[in-house]
């Protein structure tokens, strides 16, 4: 709240209390009825929403919820004013109404101005007509972000190109992240956006505060459920950004470069993406993890998404492989992930199983999945088959270059799929 502003309806007034009844009933015609009213004589009143004053008081009996520790003992004070609640709430001719009596279109209350509210909520014409009556399209909320940092919806799509056409800033950074709007464009997967920003100049390698860049935030979203049309979305962001000029190896200070992020995430397209345009297979990151140790992580939480065959495209291009010494934590971590097991294991000419390995299982997972691991105990001190030693003097002979030399040999596609570790449910 600036300097100079007082406040004139309480938490506890009247007014406050039909506002609140007025939006927790959908009302809008007596909502805009009650800004109107109560704007007449200063359209740039504060409004106070909510005040957890009781908490600044030092005798004060405190609830058993803040006693276990359910809330927080931070002091909050919720602010407004009935620009920010008509931009919010897309009262168009009432945001018009109260432009046109002498509200400021910058005001803040509750740490943000009517444009940051407008932005969040996609409600264009509200922002069409802040700008068009001297909103700062750069200024920053509380929390250091500034409109476009609040474009975070396709719907909102409108918002940005108004807010660049009236001289937004793509560049700006917030305050507490060092994140650009295109890091947001990046994160919640709003191409448009992204493509917008960059035709107005956005930096495509800019690195946040923790050195992530928007490259790296597309590659690190990790879906909540299997989506084709978002996967598509960010996929889409990945080539656009890529077109721009985006540094493909350029890792943030955990020295995690934009694969390590995508294989962790289990996004197989983006993967594949990245590898065509030259990202480095075996980068390695603070933690001494290469991309194909990340998905390794995932193979287990992330079974949905199939995370065995992310580990065959990796071993397929030249992943290096995880020291032989390291299997057997490898086989304990992915016990229940079978076929990233087999695929792992028969990327090897011949590693020893020993009665360690059978230790390492648990029963119940080994019962779920007793066929294979049969089959791999089977092996205990002895040799692999021909076959399978044929199979391994091949992909030594095609290195890096499995996945395309392979599709191509003139051998039955059965075969085919042996030698690129297709999975087969057991251990020959």
């Amino acid at each position: 709240m600036s300097d100079g502003i007082s406040l004139k309806y309480t938490a506890e007034s009247e007014f406050v209390e039909a506002l609140k009844e007025a939006q927790s009933e959908g009302d809008t015609t007596c909502l805009q009825t009650l800004l109107t009213e109560a704007s007449k004589e200063n359209p740039n009143i504060i409004k106070e929403l909510s005040n957890d004053d009781w908490m600044k008081d030092p005798d004060v009996v405190l609830p058993p919820a803040v006693l276990l520790g359910l809330w927080s003992l931070e002091y909050k004070r919720e602010l407004t004013s009935p620009l920010c609640i008509a931009a919010a709430q897309g009262f168009n001719e009432c945001l018009q109404y109260l432009l046109e009596n002498g509200a400021h279109p910058n005001l803040i209350a509750g740490g943000k101005a009517a444009l940051h509210e407008a932005c969040a909520n996609a409600n264009t014409e509200c922002v069409e007509l802040l700008l068009e009556h001297g909103a700062n399209p750069n200024q920053m909320t509380e929390e250091g972000l500034t409109a476009l940092h609040l474009c975070r919806t396709p719907q909102s799509l409108s918002c940005a190109k108004a807010l660049v056409r009236y001289g937004a800033k793509v560049n700006i950074a917030s305050e507490e992240e060092d994140e650009t709007p295109l890091h947001v464009a990046a994160r919640h997967g709003l191409p448009h956006h992204a493509q917008l920003y960059l035709r107005f100049g956005a930096c495509v390698n800019h690195g946040s505060s923790s050195g992530e860049t928007p490259l790296g935030v597309v590659c690190g979203v990790t879906p909540e459920k299997k989506d084709s049309s978002q996967d598509e979305r960010y996929l889409e962001l990945c080539r656009l950004l890529l077109a721009y000029g985006a540094n493909i190896n350029l890792a943030d200070k955990e020295h995690r470069s934009p694969l390590h992020k995508a294989t962790r995430s289990v996004q197989h397209k983006l993967v594949e993406l990245l590898l065509d345009h030259g990202a480095d297979i075996n980068a390695i990151d603070y933690n001494g993890c290469s991309p194909l140790s990340s998905v390794l992580q995932s193979s287990v939480v992330r079974q949905e998404w199939q995370p065995h065959t992310l580990v065959q495209t990796l071993l397929n291009r030249g992943s290096i492989k995880v020291w032989p010494q390291a299997l057997l934590k490898v086989l304990t971590a992915c016990a229940e992930a079978p076929k990233t097991v087999e695929i792992l294991f028969n990327s090897y000419t011949l590693v020893p199983v020993t009665s360690r390995w059978v230790e390492a299982i648990p029963e119940d997972t080994f019962h779920l999945h007793r066929p294979f691991y049969e089959s791999l105990f089977a092996l205990e001190y002895k040799p692999r088959s021909l076959l399978h030693l044929c199979r391994s003097a091949l992909r030594k002979q095609f290195g890096k270059n499995c996945w395309s030399i392979i599709p191509n040999l003139p051998v039955p596609k059965s075969l085919q799929r042996y030698l690129l570790l297709e999975p087969e449910g057991y251990i020959d």
